[in-house]
C-alpha cells in the first residue's frame, strides 16, 4: 500500500495521487496533526495522500504504521525527510536529487530516482523468499523421508535395518538433491506474486498445516521406498538396495517438481518449457541412472544394474507421488488457501 506525503498544496497532491492510482482520502497536514493517535489508527488504512506536512507529521505517520505491525519503507530526498527516513524500517533516499543528509539517514539509495524500481526490488525480494520457502518445504520432506526410512527399516528389519548405505546417503545428498535445490532456489517468480497479501510479522515460515503435509509426504516416500526394498530383498539384497536408491532418488525429483507451488498444478507449470528447470531435473535423473550402470559407481555404492521393468516401477511410483501432491493441491485450492505470502506487510510513506 502506497501513501504520498508531500509539501505541495492539497488539491495538487490529491490530483497527482489520483493520476498515480493512490487510493484513499487526501488530508492536509493541519487535518492530520489535529487528529488523535486513536483516530488516525482507526482511519489510517483509508488515508492515501497527506499534503502540506511538517517533518514531525512524517515521523508520526511512520510510527503509527509501525504500531499496526506494518513494515514501512519511507522515500525522500530533502534534509527534512531525514528523521522519517531514520525512523522507517527501510529508509530510501534519492541517489540523484537526494541531499547528503537524507542519504546518510537512509539504509538504501535509489540510484535512478525511479519509484518503480522499489516495486521491482520488492518483487525480487518476494521471489527470493518464495524460492527459499520452496527449498525448505522440499528439504524438510526429504529429511523426514530419510528418518522414516531408517526407522521403518529398523522396525521391520528390512535390509538389516539399513535401507541405504552411508555412501548412498552422501551420494543422494550431495549429487541427486543439489540440482533439485538449485532448480527451486533459482525458480522463476510464480504468477500473481505481487498480488498476494502480506503475511503477519508473527507468522512462521511454515504453518502447522504445512508441517503436517510435509511429514505426511515424507512418510509416504519412506513407505514406498521400504515397500520396494522389502519386495526385492527376498530376490537379492543388493538388488533391493539398488531399487531403494533408484526409487528414493526419483521420489526426490517428484518432490522438487511438486514443491514449486503449493497450489498450482505441476502439470500447468513451465517445468518442460523452462530450459533451466528441465536441465536441472534432467541432471538429477541422470545422476540417479548412472550409478546403477557405471562399473566404478556400482563398486563404490554397492549397486547393480536395473532392468527396464524395474526402472518403470520406480518411475511409476514417483509419478504416483506427484498425483498425491496434485490431490492435496486440489483440496487447498478448494479451501482457498493461497501459497505462503512472500514478504511481510509493506507500506511506503
Amino acid at each position: 500500500q502506497v501513501r504520498m506525503i508531500t509539501g505541495d498544496h492539497a488539491v495538487t497532491a490529491a490530483a497527482i495521487g489520483k493520476q498515480l492510482g493512490i487510493e484513499g482520502e487526501a488530508l492536509t497536514g493541519a487535518q492530520f496533526s489535529a487528529m488523535s493517535d486513536e483516530q488516525l489508527t482507526q482511519n489510517l488504512d483509508g488515508i492515501g495522500v497527506i499534503a502540506r506536512v511538517a517533518p514531525e507529521d512524517k515521523i508520526r505517520l511512520v510510527d503509527l504504521l509501525q504500531r499496526k505491525q506494518n513494515i514501512v519503507a519511507m522515500t525522500g530526498d530533502g534534509v527534512n525527510d531525514a528523521p522519517a527516513l531514520k525512523k522507517a524500517d527501510i529508509g530510501v533516499a534519492m541517489g540523484i536529487t537526494g541531499t547528503e543528509v537524507s542519504k546518510g539517514a537512509a539504509v538504501m539509495i535509489l540510484t535512478d530516482d525511479n519509484f518503480a524500481t522499489i516495486v521491482k526490488a520488492v518483487e525480487y525480494g518476494r521471489a527470493i523468499y518464495d524460492n527459499l520457502a520452496k527449498y525448505v518445504r522440499y528439504q524438510i520432506t526429504a529429511l523426514v523421508a530419510f528418518i522414516a526410512s531408517y526407522l521403518g527399516a529398523a522396525l521391520f528389519f528390512i535390509l538389516g535395518g539399513v535401507p541405504f548405505s552411508p555412501l548412498v546417503v552422501l551420494y543422494i545428498n550431495f549429487l541427486v538433491q543439489v540440482p533439485i535445490a538449485i532448480a527451486l532456489g533459482f525458480d522463476k517468480p510464480l504468477p500473481g506474486l505481487m498480488d498476494r497479501k502480506p503475511r503477519p510479522l508473527s507468522q512462521p515460515v511454515l504453518s502447522r498445516a504445512q508441517w503436517a503435509r510435509l511429514i505426511f509426504s515424507g512418510a509416504l516416500v519412506a513407505l514406498g521406498t521400504l515397500a520396494v526394498e522389502a519386495t526385492y530383498e527376498a530376490v537379492d539384497p543388493v538388488l533391493a538396495a539398488s531399487m531403494g536408491f533408484a526409487v528414493f532418488s526419483l521420489f526426490n525429483v517428484a518432490m522438487g517438481i511438486s514443491n514449486r507451488s503449493e497450489t498450482e498444478s505441476a502439470f500447468q507449470m513451465s517445468t518442460v518449457t523452462d530450459r533451466r528447470q528441465l536441465g536441472l531435473y534432467g541432471l538429477a535423473i541422470l545422476l540417479t541412472y548412472l550409478p546403477t550402470e557405471l562399473g566404478f559407481t556400482q563398486r563404490i555404492l554397492g549397486l547393480v544394474p536395473l532392468a527396464l521393468n524395474q526402472w518403470l516401477l520406480c518411475v511409476g511410483l514417483a509419478f504416483v507421488l506427484v498425483l498425491v501432491y496434485e490431490v492435496m493441491k486440489v483440496f487447498l485450492r478448494r479451501r482457498g488457501d493461497a501459497a505462503q505470502p512472500a514478504t511481510t506487510a509493506s507500506a511506503s510513506a
